[in-house]
This record gives C-alpha cells, sequence and structure tokens, in this order.
C-alpha cells in the first residue's frame, strides 16, 4: 500500500510539472487567486537576500550580494587621473555590468549580452542622480590629481531582478570602499602607497594621512514588481518574468525618497493607483535591504 501510495504521488508530482511547463501562466493563475506564488512567497514579499563585503582583496571595495538565486559581484579598482578643466576638484566614476556566459544559458560566448550595456547606463543614471557620491571625496591636488572609480559588476547566476541585485552590489561596493593612501614621487607624479611603506621610516609626503571611507549621501535601493492583471508580484525571478511581460522598477533612497521609476513596456497599463502601490511596497523592501547592508557593516566592522 505504501509503495502504490508513492508510486501515486510521484506520479501526481510529474503531471503537476509537466502541466507547469505546457501551460505557464495558467499555472501561475491559478495560483494568483491564492494570493500566493508557486515558490510560497506571498505576492508582496521579496526574496531572500545576502550581502557579503570585501570578497575580492585585491580591490579597493568589494561586495557579493545573492537575491534568492541570483548572485552578484562587484569590484571597485582606484586609479589616479588628471581631472579635467571643467571639474579640477572632482574625480569620475565608470560603471560596467558585465552577464559572462557562466550566469545563464541563454548568454552566449563571444556575443555580448543584449541587456548588459543596458544594466550598465541604468546604474550609472540612477548612481548619478541619486547624488549617493560626492565626486569632490575623489579629489586629491586641485586640476591635478583625482581618483577615478571603475566599478565592474559581473552576474554569477541571472535568476531575475538583475537590476535590483546589481544596483544593491554597487551600493554594498562603495560602502565597503576604503580610499587609498597616496604620496608625491620625485616625478611629481601621485602614486599609491602600500601599508608596508608607510610603517616604515620613509619620508614620503603623504597627500592624503590615513586611509578613510566615502561619505555617501543617500543610498538608492530598487525593487521591480511585475504587474499581471489587478496583481502586483514583488521580486519576480526569471521564470515569472519570462511568462509575464510588464515590469515597474522603483528607485528610492535609504531615506524614503523617489529616485526614479522604469517601466519599459508591457502589456498592463499602469494607473496612478497601481504605481503607488509599487511605491509602497519599494518602501518596505528599501528598509530591509538597509538594514541587511547595515548589519553587514557592523558585522566586518567588529571583526
Amino acid at each position: 500500500m505504501e509503495s502504490s501510495k508513492g508510486t501515486e504521488g510521484l506520479a501526481g508530482e510529474i503531471e503537476v510539472e509537466a502541466y507547469r511547463r505546457l501551460f505557464p501562466l495558467p499555472f501561475y493563475e491559478r495560483h494568483l487567486l491564492e494570493s500566493v506564488r508557486p515558490d510560497a512567497r506571498p505576492l508582496n514579499r521579496a526574496r531572500d537576500t545576502t550581502v557579503a563585503l570585501g570578497p575580492v582583496a585585491s580591490a579597493d571595495g568589494s561586495a557579493l550580494v545573492k537575491i534568492g538565486d541570483t548572485t552578484m559581484l562587484a569590484a571597485i579598482k582606484l586609479e589616479v587621473m588628471i581631472p579635467s578643466a571643467d571639474a579640477p576638484d572632482e574625480g569620475s566614476l565608470a560603471i560596467e555590468f558585465h552577464m559572462p556566459p557562466i550566469c545563464s544559458p541563454s548568454v552566449r560566448s563571444g556575443r555580448p549580452a543584449e541587456v548588459a550595456p543596458v544594466i550598465s547606463q541604468r546604474l550609472s543614471d540612477v548612481i548619478t542622480s541619486s547624488e549617493m557620491i560626492n565626486l569632490n571625496e575623489l579629489s586629491l591636488i586641485s586640476g591635478k590629481a583625482a581618483w577615478m572609480a571603475y566599478l565592474d559588476i559581473y552576474c554569477l547566476n541571472a535568476d531575475g531582478c538583475l537590476f535590483d541585485a546589481a544596483l544593491l552590489s554597487a551600493v554594498a561596493a562603495f560602502s565597503h570602499l576604503q580610499i587609498p593612501l597616496v604620496s608625491v614621487n620625485d616625478d611629481g607624479r601621485v602614486v599609491a602607497v602600500s601599508g608596508e611603506l608607510t610603517e616604515g621610516k620613509s619620508k614620503l609626503e603623504l597627500v592624503n594621512k590615513e586611509k578613510r571611507k566615502l561619505s555617501l549621501r543617500s543610498k538608492p535601493f530598487s525593487l521591480t514588481c511585475i504587474l499581471h492583471e489587478k496583481y502586483i508580484l514583488a521580486d519576480p525571478n526569471s521564470e515569472e518574468e519570462s511568462i509575464m511581460d510588464t515590469f515597474v522598477t522603483v528607485v528610492l533612497d535609504s531615506w524614503g525618497q523617489l529616485v526614479s521609476i522604469y517601466k519599459p513596456g508591457g502589456a498592463v497599463l499602469a494607473n496612478m493607483s497601481t504605481i503607488k502601490a509599487c511605491i509602497a511596497v519599494a518602501k518596505s523592501r528599501v528598509k530591509e535591504l538597509n538594514n541587511i547592508l547595515n548589519e553587514s557593516l557592523s558585522e566586518m566592522e567588529v571583526d
């Protein structure tokens, strides 16, 4: 009898999985009627999220972020540059988002993912418009030397909401960033100084007296929602994104102020009440993400 029941249960599971593959939208809609998703999440709940700081020892700032199975590795490298004549007291940022073939079967070797440059530009726009970073803090010597911050974000696993995870990894990496010591060499050039030189009896003239962190003005966080009929699904995974095609991404700063709203078309029209509902869910998510990041920063300071 037990063997028979086990066989029937397995057959039932196979039938459910077959139905899910053949009719994915009706399968989801049956769950939506109960205000739950196939992974047992309520409609407005995001996936479990973790932030690990400093995974790349050779970088000046780095972070490994996971939202569900979506995984991002962000690393910042600082290089000394000559500032532009228009902004002699400001440094610069360069942001690039990478999707290697390892992240998804849909990404082929030798063919850059079409979405990668779009996400790169959106990240640059959000970080700039949120005024998270005061570029004056990247200045070393007015008109002569400033920091160029190269931020590279690598998608290690693409399972939905790539922009949200990429932005969180960027904010976490800049929160972890330490500005290194620099000095002026005999040729008058500004160069980075290693810790060993500062500990010895070196007569180097330091431009900055100690390592420091950037004082981030505000931290932008985002939440992407899927709109389907009357339903709003927060933080969709890749399966949900492939089935339902209307997205709204809300970006808020750590103070709860709106930074941007992004809706790239889709079959469902977003009226004002829908947008307000998305913003309300995003506000709750931003508080959660800010707490997760602050906990990671506190743990790093203890260590």
